[in-house]
């Protein structure tokens, strides 16, 4: 079933240029990890197939979920020919940036140019204990890391060998290789608060707004106050840089229901996920998260029929202010589920959103 666009849009909503996914690449206890990459896979080669133009991977460590996503995009790169692969997003603070450097070089050059790295400044320290204790706090750190990152990619001199014994001649200049050259132009920040996408337009990189927020205002609904990030990175980057910014991507979570069977099962996950928060949703054998972070809220469920979420989705400010939707798929899900929901969203409502499948 499709549903036909209407002939304009509200004044308000900006016309969405693509059409993306966020995967986790989970897997559960019954089907293992292999499988779940397989499925991942064919989850890229579907939504290609339906004429999406990005597909986003989550990475989480030591957990039922992808960990390592640069890997998993040279794969998927194989299998598919036009799709954006993208990750939402990479934690620098616990990244070698000169490693990751290298590995996304080395992917982009694999796949044709088609990688997007999102990366984010954002952590808690949690993982310290594996990673490594630094001597600063852990935004500070993934700041630092984030720039050393930004400016290997660009192709900067890293280190001048100064002494005989080093793998290159004496004052031979070092650079990442395989060098990339489009690559710095399409990294974006991962962005939870107006202080973080700030830094982002500051920095000259995109912006992806996610599915959780920090630092908004007492009795601010999570459309609104996403609305004012992507101003502020808007504002910025003109200030900044004089020129027109990049599209900015939201995910969301919008659950088409085509049938009652759907619209059932969608609006039991939509009361899971404001029950449970980021707890709600998990594969067999995955870990449990802790409780909410204070002070933070979490995006909500569009769900229902066609109609119901298009309305829905027209009236969110954060939605409206969007160059890019981002369909965040349930962890939990099958392969199957999330294709329907990709199918359902496709046919039913991007078109009413201004949107056009890739041929």
């Amino acid at each position: 079933m499709t549903i036909a666009a209407p002939a304009t849009l509200p004044a308000s909503f900006r016309p969405k240029r693509r059409l993306g996914f966020n995967t986790r690449v989970s897997f559960n206890d019954d089907a293992g990890p292999a499988q779940g990459l397989r499925d991942g896979i064919e989850l890229f080669r579907a939504a290609e197939r339906l004429g999406y133009q990005s597909g986003w991977a989550y990475q989480r460590h030591f957990d039922h979920y992808l960990s390592s996503p640069l890997p998993f995009f040279a794969a998927a790169g194989q299998h598919t020919k036009h799709i954006v692969l993208g990750s939402a997003v990479i934690p620098m603070r616990y990244q070698d940036p000169i490693l990751l450097a290298e590995a996304a070089g080395t992917t982009d050059l694999l796949i044709g140019g088609r990688l997007e790295l999102a990366i984010s400044t954002g952590a808690n320290g949690a993982f310290d204990a594996v990673f490594g204790t630094v001597d600063t706090d852990a935004r500070t750190e993934a700041k630092r890391r984030q720039a050393r990152f930004l400016a290997a990619i660009r192709g900067e001199v890293l280190h001048v060998v100064d002494k005989p014994g080093q793998g290159a001649p004496q004052g031979a200049e070092l650079r990442v290789t395989p060098h990339s050259p489009t690559l710095r132009s399409r990294i974006r920040q991962g962005s939870a608060s107006i202080g973080s996408a700030v830094q982002a337009a500051e920095l000259g990189i995109g912006l992806i707004s996610g599915t959780v927020q920090h630092d908004h205002a007492e009795g601010e609904s999570f459309g609104e106050y996403q609305a004012r990030i992507i101003e502020a990175y808007r504002t910025t980057w003109r200030l900044t840089w004089g020129t027109e910014p990049p599209p900015v991507a939201v995910a969301a979570s919008i659950l088409v229901g085509t049938t009652a069977e759907l619209r059932e099962k969608y609006a039991a996950y939509d009361l899971e996920r404001r029950t449970l928060g980021i707890a709600a949703s998990r594969p067999k054998g995955a870990l449990a998260p802790p409780s909410q972070p204070v002070g933070a809220q979490i995006s909500p469920v569009f769900q229902g029929t066609p109609d119901k979420v298009i309305e829905a989705v027209l009236n969110d400010p954060g939605l409206a202010a969007a160059d890019e939707v981002v369909l965040f798929l349930p962890p939990a899900f099958s392969l199957a589920e999330n294709v329907r929901l990709l199918t359902d969203l496709a046919k039913t409502v991007a078109p009413n959103l201004g949107w056009s499948p890739s041929l």
